[in-house]
């Protein structure tokens, strides 16, 4: 390997404040001096090219770039080697140009905005005398594959060389090196594909180069460096031959290719080079065995494997063990008389054992959704051989359809609830998301379903059940309703939907009482008894609903705006850093640190406060291995790019007017470009005022300057997919799993964007420190309420953010037409500055007020019933 190493340039990247923590803390604190040691070590430790970077939100990179590179240049052990100036922004890279001396390197551009934009950087950079890092990027996507890769780089240096004039030596291509064995299929041939690609384009783009970045390659083998060091060395063998000659690559961190163990280096081998459908799992078992100083890891107890095979089976069911569930399975079919007994025998048996553990509180549903995945693999491996003899279907408890209804795109709980029914031997008919009443009710008449499941998390979903409940029974159905999600109650199930519907009708608050409920319903004599049980217990709601329990009493809206809440604006508030909209990204490695692990749990049902909840005497184990999976499937989107964060972010001169704010186009105030319509609280208050939000924002009479902000932000940018290839895969508890980290990130990406907005883009709390905790406790100030919540529970008030900050040019988010946001792991709202600015619950609000909101917003009183039906008091 040494011949092929002396012509590979090394780029050394620790001169990166998104790439190393204690050069960014340098740069934050303006040591520059101490920051220049980092930039010679690396020429010190053989960096033939140090790449440079500024791009943080809490610094002006621009400037920081040019006080760096002034540096360098009167520093002769660092000046010697070239600079690669590497931001996502073109003022910091032509900033850098005017300031380096020799020939720069531009890191990067590429046709992600299409080839006019792509044009005026190449020309640019020619001017400056300087070469690029071009990425295979193009205006549909990354490129992932061989041909998408050479089809994109052929394409760049056609039109550089040929319409540019771009020298082909300056141009370097970088084709991407995505990670391996990742346990996701489509993911094995990466590594091929970017070795024969570089092979193609070294071949049909004369002069030009290949470089990327190494640790790429190797990310889902994050925390056991033996193995992510031979991998590094087994690709660079192979890729070197094909042509690469650049690379960021830590030289100290590398295995000589000879000196790897014979079979780490074969396991290696199979896997980079594909060799081996079996080779990420052939890796994965050696892989302990060269785990920090290389001793083998504890032997695994296989007792169980004594056992004979109906209890072999059961043991992998309530374990969620995967690893011999096929030839034990298999071994199984051979003993049976005909292959559809062993569903119907020992793997029925053991999952009727997990339904009992999981009902008794013995098992957790994080377990039970990993039972369900072994069920799966066994299933399948069984089906050919049931489908051989045309013998039909396993029997089941019963056919379920479940979906989210219309305008909603929330399902983590759906799903979970399938899963856990399905374990219980229910067949479910998943619908998916936004399902309109009509596909729900034609295909529970073509699948015979003997139950239709209804899920829904915002308000607008509550109408949408009670207009399937209603189109069933004017179709003459009779099959039991379930209606679950987070906005559903019993009231809501009593008051507005079971009245309209004359078969049964359940409220399912969780995925534990799902399977009670369905085995009651499902049994001829137990449904009518369960029916009955329904019927009284709502009478009894709909009777203490009528009552309305004593609470305080309402005021008018005139008597509650002589109540508004009064802030002090002696002090003028703090003009923004940066006006207008601005497009954000962020690494999801930052966003983990903002994360806030304790809803997580309760997405699986596990109650307690992190990291309280991982020492929990009951459910403690449980939480800590859940906490370990999360973070696994964490490393693994994080390593190959399979979840994208995105955001937007307005800011904007704004005055209140009424319990409405007007937003401007700019300083001048004359040139109204939204309104952002709120509601008051209308209930009687002693000590407290009735609070609206436009009460933070200086009212327009008082010639006070304010400002409001906006935005949105997802993690979830290929969730869908990624999850819909775990389902494909029979893996149900990583599709779960990938939905609830990314609804974390997207809560993460909220709270890291509101802490950068406070200290940064509108600045009125520089000097904030704080940590995690004390975010997730909001101290800090100003709020970032969310349309649909409580302090502005109406939906529709979100396509303002939307339109202001032009939120799906930016983001790709969009709004169903009940205006939930996709993907599901999103986030959207206000920004409100002002220190004595709060959350609250606007709660009931009067006949009044809504014809006065109506009024406001341009609507009938129809429609703002519509979309206030929670909160108006009737």
């Amino acid at each position: 390997m040494t011949a092929e190493f002396s012509t590979f340039i090394n780029v050394g990247e620790r001169t990166n404040v998104t790439g190393s923590a204690i050069f960014k803390r340098l740069i934050l604190n303006a040591e520059y001096e101490k920051a220049l040691d980092v930039a010679r070590q690396q020429v010190e430790n053989g960096a033939q090219i140090i790449d440079i970077n500024m791009d943080e939100a809490m610094l002006d990179s621009v400037d920081a770039m040019r006080t760096f590179l002034n540096l360098i240049a009167s520093e002769p052990d660092i000046c010697k080697v070239p600079i690669m100036i590497d931001s996502s922004k073109w003022e910091v890279i032509e900033t850098g140009l005017k300031c380096v001396q020799g020939k720069a390197i531009v890191n990067s551009i590429s046709l992600k905005e299409g080839k006019e934009q792509f044009l005026h950087h190449a020309k640019l950079i020619k001017r400056y005398g300087a070469a690029t890092v071009v990425m295979a990027f193009d205006e549909t996507g990354q490129a992932d594959t061989q041909q998408r890769k050479v089809e994109i780089c052929q394409r760049s240096y056609k039109i550089l060389t040929e319409e540019v004039g771009f020298p082909p030596e300056d141009i370097i291509f970088d084709p991407n090196i995505f990670a391996v064995a990742t346990g996701i299929e489509e993911h094995n041939n990466y590594a091929v594909d970017f070795i024969e690609a570089t092979r193609i384009i070294r071949e049909t783009c004369p002069y030009a180069h290949i470089s990327g970045g190494l640790s790429n390659i190797s990310f889902s083998f994050r925390g056991n460096n033996p193995v992510r060091e031979a991998m590094h060395s087994v690709f660079l063998y192979h890729a070197i031959r094909a042509g690469m000659d650049m690379g960021i690559v830590n030289a100290g961190q590398l295995e000589v290719y000879d000196q790897i163990p014979d079979e780490l280096r074969e396991a290696v081998e199979d896997v980079i080079l594909n060799r081996r459908e079996d080779g990420t799992e052939r890796l994965l078992d050696i892989a302990p065995k060269y785990q920090g100083d290389g001793k083998a890891a504890a032997a695994e107890d296989l007792t169980w494997r004594e056992q004979p095979v109906n209890k072999r089976l059961e043991h992998a069911l309530v374990k969620g063990i995967t690893d011999y569930i096929i030839e034990d399975t298999e071994e199984a079919r051979l003993a049976a008389e005909r292959p559809l007994h062993v569903i119907e025998g020992p793997l029925m048996d053991g999952m009727n054992v997990v339904g009992d553990l999981f009902g008794e509180g013995k098992m957790f549903l994080p377990q039970v959704v990993k039972s369900a995945r072994v069920m799966k693999k066994a299933v399948s491996h069984l089906q050919p051989f049931i489908e051989a003899e045309k013998d039909g279907e396993s029997r089941s408890n019963g056919k379920i359809l479940m979906a989210t209804v219309k305008g909603d795109v929330h399902d983590i709980g759906k799903n979970i609830v399938g899963v856990v029914l399905q374990c219980n031997n229910f067949e479910v008919v998943d619908l998916g998301v936004m399902v309109p009443c009509a596909t729900i009710l034609q295909v529970a008449k073509d699948e015979k379903v003997d139950m239709i499941g209804l899920s829904g998390l915002i308000t607008p979903s509550l109408d949408e059940m009670v207009y399937v409940a209603k189109e069933m029974e004017r179709l003459g159905l009779d099959l039991p309703l379930l209606i679950g999600g987070a906005t559903t109650s019993k009231a809501h199930t009593a008051v507005k939907i079971e009245q309209n519907y004359h078969g049964p009708v359940a409220y399912v608050p969780n995925a534990s009482r799902a399977v009670g409920v369905c085995q009651k319903l499902i049994n001829p004599e137990s449904r009518k008894k369960y029916e009955q049980e329904l019927s009284d217990e709502y009478e009894k709601v709909r009777a203490q609903h009528a009552r309305k329990q004593p609470r305080s009493r309402p005021v008018t809206l005139e008597e509650a705006r002589a109540n508004a809440y009064q802030p002090d604006f002696s002090v003028l508030p703090v003009k923004p850093n940066k006006l207008g909209v601005t497009p954000v990204t962020v690494e999801l490695d930052t966003l983990r640190n903002y994360i806030d692990w304790t809803p997580f749990f309760l997405t699986w049902s596990l109650a307690g406060k992190f990291p309280r909840i991982l020492n929990d005497e009951v459910v403690g184990e449980q939480a800590k291995e859940l906490y370990a999976d999360a973070n696994k499937m964490l490393d693994k989107v994080i390593a190959d790019g399979s979840l994208q964060a995105k955001g937007v972010l307005g800011l904007f001169p704004a005055n209140r007017v009424g319990d409405d704010v007007e937003i401007y186009a700019d300083e001048n105030r004359d040139s109204v470009i939204g309104v952002s319509h709120h509601l008051r609280q209308q209930t009687l208050k002693d000590k407290f005022a009735n609070y609206c939000l436009s009460d933070f924002v200086a009212a327009k009479d008082s010639g006070i300057a304010d400002y409001m902000g906006a935005f949105a932000v997802t993690g979830g940018i290929g969730e869908d997919e990624l999850a819909e290839a775990y389902n494909k895969a029979g893996d149900d508890y990583n599709a779960i799993m990938v939905k609830a980290v990314a609804d974390r990130l997207a809560e993460a990406f909220a709270e890291y964007l509101h802490e950068q907005v406070r200290k940064a883009y509108w600045g009125f709390a520089p000097d904030e420190n704080l940590d995690n905790d004390a975010l997730i406790r909001e101290k800090y100030q100003g709020i970032r309420p969310a349309p649909g919540y409580a302090a502005c529970p109406e939906h529709t008030e979100k396509q303002l953010i939307w339109d202001l900050l032009d939120a799906e040019k930016h983001t790709t988010m969009r709004l169903t037409e009940s205006y939930a946001m996709w993907p599901g792991a999103a986030v959207s709202g206000w920004y409100f500055s002002h220190p004595e600015s709060r959350y609250f619950a606007v709660a009931k609000i009067q006949r009044d007020q809504l014809e006065d909101y109506a009024a406001r917003k341009g609507w009938t009183v129809e429609e703002a019933e519509k979309w206030l039906a929670p909160n108006l008091d009737d």
